[in-house]
C-alpha cells in the first residue's frame, strides 16, 4: 500500500519540483515547499528530512535515509536524483523532466490496461440496471393485463408476483453492487 501511495503522488511531486527549480528556486526551497503538505506520504517524508536538516544533520544523509525506506522504485530514483544533484551538481531540471515523462507513460499504460480490463463492464452494469426494472415492472402488471385470461390459464397470486418483483429488484441491486465492486478492485490507484 505504501508503494501505491508513493506512486500516486510522485508525478505531482516531480512536476512541482520541475516548475519550482525551473523558475530559480533551489533544491532545498523546493523540498520545503513539498514538505508543507499536499503530496501525501512524500510530504511527510520530506517534512522529516527538512526538520532534521534544520537541526544540523546533512541533507544528503537524510535523503539517503528516506531512500532506504522507500518502497517505490520510481520514488527511490527521484531521491537518488536529488542526492546526485547535491553531491555532483547535476542538471536536476532536465532529469526531472525525463523522470516526469517516464512516470506519465507508466501512468498512461496503467490507465489503458484498466480500461481494457473493464471491457464491457460499464455496458453490462447499465443494461442490468435499465432492463431488469423494466422486465420486473411488466411482470408486476401482468395480472391486470391478463385479467380476462384467467379462464385460459391460471394466474399467479398477486402476493406471489409482489414477492418475485421485490426479490428481482433486490437481486438487481446486489448484482449491480457486485459489478461495481469488481470495477473498484481493479482500480489502478491513480
Amino acid at each position: 500500500m505504501a508503494e501505491q501511495d508513493e506512486d500516486r503522488e510522485l508525478l505531482y511531486v516531480i512536476r512541482t519540483m520541475e516548475v519550482l527549480m525551473g523558475s530559480g528556486i533551489g533544491l532545498e526551497g523546493a523540498l520545503t515547499s513539498i514538505a508543507r503538505g499536499g503530496y501525501g506520504c512524500i510530504s511527510s517524508d520530506l517534512a522529516k528530512v527538512m526538520k532534521n536538516a534544520q537541526a544540523g544533520k546533512a541533507l544528503v544523509d537524510e535523503l539517503r535515509r528516506i531512500q532506504k525506506r522507500a518502497k517505490s522504485s520510481a520514488y527511490k530514483r527521484l531521491l537518488n536524483t536529488m542526492i546526485e544533484n547535491i553531491v555532483s551538481n547535476t542538471d536536476i531540471v532536465k532529469t526531472l523532466k525525463n523522470q516526469g515523462g517516464r512516470e506519465e507513460e507508466k501512468r498512461t499504460e496503467k490507465v489503458e490496461k484498466y480500461i481494457e480490463e473493464l471491457g464491457g463492464l460499464p455496458e453490462t452494469l447499465l443494461s442490468i440496471g435499465m432492463i431488469s426494472p423494466i422486465i420486473l415492472a411488466i411482470l408486476a402488471i401482468t395480472p391486470q393485463m391478463m385479467a380476462g385470461a384467467g379462464d385460459i390459464m391460471p394466474m399467479p397470486d398477486p402476493d406471489t408476483i409482489t414477492v418475485v418483483v421485490n426479490g428481482g429488484l433486490f437481486a438487481t441491486v446486489v448484482i449491480m453492487a457486485l459489478i461495481g465492486s469488481k470495477a473498484h478492485f481493479k482500480d489502478p490507484g491513480l
